[in-house]
């Protein structure tokens, strides 16, 4: 708690930039309520690198959420109910923000950390770092913000060699007046009378030879402190570009990968705050600079002195402009992409957002963003600066939006809101190329200025691929596209060039990350599962999952060919599989729902065998679910290895509607009068073996156990089928004569 007790006493500037550090992403008042807990836990033994160690994180996400709802429950009083609401609130907000990435909160956290504990520290002017948190933070963070203090400093160093050279530039242009006057005074003397002349023509004479003497040794000074300056300024450009690329090329780039993956079903990318808060430091300080090679530039002006000071500080002043420029056009980014399946004629959203906007006060006149469609072929044209012009390839409604700056995040963003594709004009395709393969891109642009009309920029930027639909039909397939897109594209391509073929495991971790989104479960494809998959892909019998370690699977494999023998490809397969798993609103460990049973063989004393149903369907399960079928079935007794059927499933069971052989009664006034209702005769998920008599239907020999005692299938699925057809007559016609 000690770090949180100073920083609470940091002032001015520092506690500024204590509080930016505080957001949606970790609100400032879980820091405040759990501040000794925070402080007491062990950060620093998790390696942020090692995706091994997400579950030492999950578990610190876990128990902070405990804590926070633990503080809630303890709040008392008026303002105790105010609490109470928000810190839950905040426990939910992170479970949801964090749940599926734990190592980004570790992050954040040490980044807060370790900043709140420099910032005491430049505050107590102590060299010892608070709380031992200096060895725990990432070797990353550390570097990035020993980068900035060395920017600071680096910084105020020329801005004290400035003022300098500015407080001796404005005595030496007094000096340089005075000796105007002098030489004005000796020019005046020969107006005089020659003894008046002689008298004082040698004192100013050699008081201009003083003057004259110290003019020519500051010049050289002067010139000096110039060449001085512009080099300390080239010094800090080359570690401004160095810290840009940092952040715009490793960090900045890093995130937008993880917001690709994220269209895969990865975990979220994370928020922008810390990377705008990197930014907004950037531009900070490159303004700073800006300015300050201005100032030089405008007393060279004011005094010139012959040297190669001019060329130098256009050099610096150019160098500046280009790296404002790649910040400011690198951080103009799309916040929430479009949806990469776009169906026409469907209302869609995207939030584009500029991390450097509030810095530069671009809000002050809210520049406007466009949305276009556009092409494969135009997205080149467009990275190759070649002119486009205002081609586009479909029409857009709503496709403009102006910038809004919300103070209480410092965010400059536009929400397109309500934006619908019209209508699209497509391409020639290639080859056996279908329309689902077709990519296409929204381009965001927009212009604004900054530092008053001084610099005026034009910002692009492009969504991930999209690929259009006319009709939900063609969803499978354009998933696809998506899929192999997202997962296998490099950075810096060329719009959109995929590898077509990819490692088998590669594509492993590319399905395995869409299967556990899809079905919402954290537990992924086992071993065992991708060998199977990968018998199916590969036409295989080999149950050794080292046989496909270098095998390569082609695009054209994954969704182009029919699977040998079936008029579907591996990706429809599949996409199918995911489609039955999330649908069947239970899920445990089996690869599919087709169910094996063992027992003995029947005649042969010891022998076991495997008996394999044939496969549900999606439409068998809209029937009845899974787990009332296995309720069904008496002859399942455990799930493998050994534990009781209904310890495991007796809670997804449906609920009978009656527990009385006979027609249910109740309060309903006809039931009461003995007449059945439509809801009275509602099929019982009981047991096959002990069916149910029903006013409707005539009593019933148990007709789906074979003479001999033996469950049969068959006869099952006949009264699955009968009951099937019966939900599907019209009401009237169904029970009307049944009734008495």
């Amino acid at each position: 708690m000690a770090v949180w007790i100073q920083a609470q006493q940091l002032q001015g500037d520092a506690l500024h930039q204590m509080q930016s550090l505080y957001g949606q992403h970790f609100p400032i008042e879980v820091r405040h309520y759990l501040s000794q807990w925070i402080e007491g836990q062990l950060w620093d033994a998790i390696d942020l690198e090692n995706p091994q160690e997400e579950f030492k994180a999950k578990r610190l996400l876990d128990s902070l959420i405990q804590e926070l709802q633990n503080k809630a429950e303890h709040q008392v009083g008026e303002d105790g109910f105010l609490l109470k609401i928000k810190l839950g609130h905040y426990a939910s907000q992170l479970k949801s923000t964090y749940d599926r990435c734990p190592l980004e909160l570790v992050r954040c956290i040490k980044h807060i950390l370790y900043t709140e504990q420099r910032l005491v520290r430049e505050a107590t002017n102590s060299s010892s770092p608070v709380g031992g948190m200096m060895d725990s933070m990432s070797q990353k963070y550390q570097q990035i913000n020993q980068a900035f203090e060395e920017l600071r400093l680096l910084t105020q160093d020329t801005e004290n060699d400035l003022r300098k050279l500015q407080h001796n530039q404005e005595y030496f242009i007094i000096q340089y007046q005075e000796s105007l006057r002098i030489q004005a005074q000796l020019t005046s003397l020969s107006a005089l009378p020659p003894a008046d002349r002689q008298l004082r023509e040698p004192a100013l004479l050699n008081k201009r030879a003083t003057v004259e003497a110290w003019l020519t040794r500051e010049a050289n000074t002067l010139q000096k402190y110039r060449l001085d300056l512009a080099e300390k300024h080239q010094k800090t450009l080359q570690v401004l570009r160095k810290q840009q690329t940092i952040i715009l090329d490793d960090e900045l780039i890093q995130w937008k990968r993880r917001q690709q993956l994220a269209g895969n079903g990865g975990p979220p990318e994370g928020g922008l705050d810390i990377l705008q808060s990197w930014c907004e430091k950037l531009a900070e300080t490159i303004w700073q600079n800006r300015q300050q090679i201005r100032r030089a530039e405008h007393l060279r002006q004011q005094l010139p002195i012959p040297g190669p000071i001019e060329e130098l500080l256009n050099e610096l002043g150019s160098t500046i402009t280009d790296i404002i420029s790649a910040l400011v056009t690198s951080t103009f980014i799309i916040e929430k992409q479009p949806p990469q399946v776009l169906k026409t004629q469907t209302k869609f959203a995207a939030t584009v957002r500029l991390l450097v906007g509030g810095k530069l006060n671009v809000h002050m006149n809210p520049p406007q963003v466009k949305a276009t469609i556009i092409s494969e072929q135009q997205a080149k044209a467009l990275l190759k600066n070649e002119s486009t012009r205002n081609d586009s390839s479909g029409e857009i409604l709503n496709n403009n939006c102006v910038m809004e700056f919300h103070q209480t995040t410092g965010t400059l963003s536009a929400h397109f809101r309500n934006m619908s594709l019209k209508r699209i004009k497509r391409s020639d395709r290639r080859g056996a190329e279908s329309v689902t393969e077709e990519k296409f891109t929204i381009l965001f642009e927009s212009q604004f200025s900054v530092g008053g009309n001084e610099l005026v920029f034009q910002v692009k930027t492009l969504s991930l691929p999209v690929v259009v639909i006319v009709h939900g039909s063609q969803d499978n397939n354009a998933t696809a596209t998506v899929l192999w897109d997202n997962a296998f594209a490099e950075p810096g391509r060329v719009p959109f060039l995929v590898p077509d073929k990819v490692l088998w495991p590669q594509l492993c971790d590319a399905i395995n990350m869409k299967y556990k989104a899809e079905v919402q479960s954290n537990r992924g494809l086992s071993e065992e599962n991708l060998v199977f998959l990968a018998q199916k892909a590969f036409s295989s019998s080999s149950n050794n999952p080292e046989d496909y370690r270098n095998m390569t699977m082609t695009w054209s494999q994954f969704n182009r060919e029919s699977l040998p023998g079936r008029n579907f490809t591996f990706w429809q397969w599949f996409d199918g599989v995911m489609e039955l798993t999330k649908n069947s609103n239970l899920w445990l460990s089996p690869s599919g729902f087709s169910m094996a049973t063992c027992g003995a063989l029947p005649n042969h004393l010891g022998t076991r065998m495997v008996w394999n149903l044939m496969p549900y369907t999606t439409k068998d399960f809209s029937i009845r679910s899974l787990a009332d079928r296995i309720s069904d079935l008496n002859h399942l007794l455990f799930l493998y290895p050994d534990r009781p059927k209904d310890e495991v499933f007796s809670k997804y069971y449906t609920p009978p509607l009656c527990k009385q052989p006979s027609v249910c009664t109740g309060s309903n006034p006809d039931s009461a009068s003995g007449n059945p209702t439509y809801m009275d005769h509602g099929a019982s998920p009981a047991p096959v073996s002990h069916p149910h008599t029903y006013g409707i239907f005539p009593p019933m020999s148990d007709s789906m156990l074979d003479a001999d005692g033996d469950f049969d299938l068959d006869d099952t699925m006949d009264v699955a089928r009968h009951v099937e057809e019966l939900l599907r007559r019209p009401v009237e016609s169904q029970w009307g004569g049944q009734q008495s």
